[in-house]
């Protein structure tokens, strides 16, 4: 499909272009936004395709659209915020700022837990219904009050859709305000980056549709959609229940249709950031260039939590990539090259494609954004891989 692309790439960069193309001509995008800054400055900034399935809408410059777990990074990042202002300690136990958290055995859960998937709350111990998850008060008071899965600390098990629950809550509860309201006033508004967690209805129709792979059989998206092939059963400390770890946190806390105003306006925020490419560029580009964050914290989020080649006990049954993830504090660890050369970037990838991170020792900050569901959370996608690599080799140019 032959689709015009829209936006400037800076002279030398025309790589990522060409890759941008292809990815509408041969790998099926429908609609999507590639954006990527060196030494703070746009390189890259470019759009096309369509905002829905029918087409009848073209995918514009500030065209926000759902990011899955691109949006633990931004969750994340508002964590680290108060870490730094010294309002929010890693070591200290979750029950100190939640009191309720320590119910069930978890009075010892340090923050780190938390924010490196290590506390063994996937799900809440009984199933929800679909409304739950637009129920922040309900879906906290049900984690506060489950048992772990696993003994926590003793692995790593990603917290699909719990992760935004469990950090927001401490973020609520040490700001005040909830966690789309704190990184909106703190950090994307000041910056001028569109990226919401809750957007607001005034925005919502810059909102795309997503829409499924094209192997995929149409209908409504909804989690289990978007996470695509489900892991086969469980193992370790989960054993006992009858369902794989990702069913069980994706089916007992469901999140629904996806391209409702209900979802969009939502705050669930490991799974619903709207953001566009440009927007979370910006973000990472602040960090990449020490300005969001002093140079000891980058160093503390994107130190491997964990032990080497841990397995994860939710993701590992799905692709090699993914079983064996290495964890930063909230983000993901750069260990097969999705986010180029640089072993020490970091960012997070979302269910179906989107892809956002930054490289500071390369003064780099780069984001894809797309409507078209694909490989997955995991930065696997060969839409990103093939713009990640014309970035790189483009600035490998450009430097000698």
């Amino acid at each position: 499909m032959s689709v015009r692309v829209h936006g400037t790439c800076a002279p030398g960069f025309e790589r990522v272009r060409e890759e941008f193309e292809r990815n509408f001509t041969e790998r099926g995008d429908l609609g999507a936004a590639v954006a990527a800054t060196v030494d703070g400055v746009f390189v890259v900034d470019l759009w096309g395709g369509a905002a829905d399935r029918s087409c009848g809408r073209p995918w514009e410059r500030d065209t926000l659209v759902n990011v899955y777990s691109t949006t633990k990074g931004m969750t994340a990042l508002c964590a680290h915020l108060l870490v730094e202002r010294g309002e929010l300690d890693l070591d200290a136990p979750v029950a100190r700022y939640w009191p309720k958290f320590a119910a069930a055995g978890k009075a010892d859960i340090p923050v780190r837990w938390l924010l490196s998937h290590r506390g063994g709350l996937i799900a809440p111990r009984e199933p929800m219904g679909r409304d739950a998850v637009y129920d922040w008060e309900r879906v906290t008071d049900a984690l506060a009050g489950s048992a772990p899965w696993w003994r926590p600390g003793t692995a790593q098990g990603y917290h699909a859709v719990t992760f935004g629950f469990l950090v927001g809550e401490l973020v609520r509860r040490v700001s005040g305000v909830s966690l789309g309201t704190f990184l909106r006033s703190e950090v994307t508004g000041p910056l001028g980056a569109d990226v919401f967690v809750g957007t607001p209805e005034s925005e919502q129709g810059r909102c795309a549709d997503m829409a499924p792979a094209l192997s995929a059989a149409g209908g409504t998206l909804s989690a289990g959609s978007a996470f695509g092939r489900l892991p086969a059963p469980p193992v370790g400390g989960l054993d006992e229940h009858p369902l794989a770890p990702l069913t069980l946190a994706l089916g007992y806390l469901p999140i629904g249709d996806v391209n409702s105003a209900a979802y969009r306006g939502a705050e669930i925020p490991a799974a619903n950031a709207h953001a566009t490419a440009r927007g979370l560029a910006t973000v990472y580009r602040e960090l990449a260039g020490g300005r969001l964050l002093a140079a000891e914290t980058l160093e503390r989020l994107r130190t491997r939590q964990g032990g080497p080649d841990e397995p994860d006990v939710v993701l590992r049954a799905g692709t090699p990539l993914a079983e064996t993830w290495q964890w930063g504090l909230g983000f993901m660890l750069n260990q097969y090259g999705q986010a180029g050369p640089n072993p020490r970037a970091f960012g997070h990838g979302g269910a179906g494609g989107s892809y956002a991170f930054a490289d500071p020792e390369n003064r780099v900050s780069y984001a894809y954004t797309m409507n078209r569901m694909g490989a997955g959370t995991s930065g696997e996608d060969l839409r990103s891989i093939h713009l990640v690599g014309a970035l790189y080799k483009s600035l490998r140019d450009r430097r000698g």
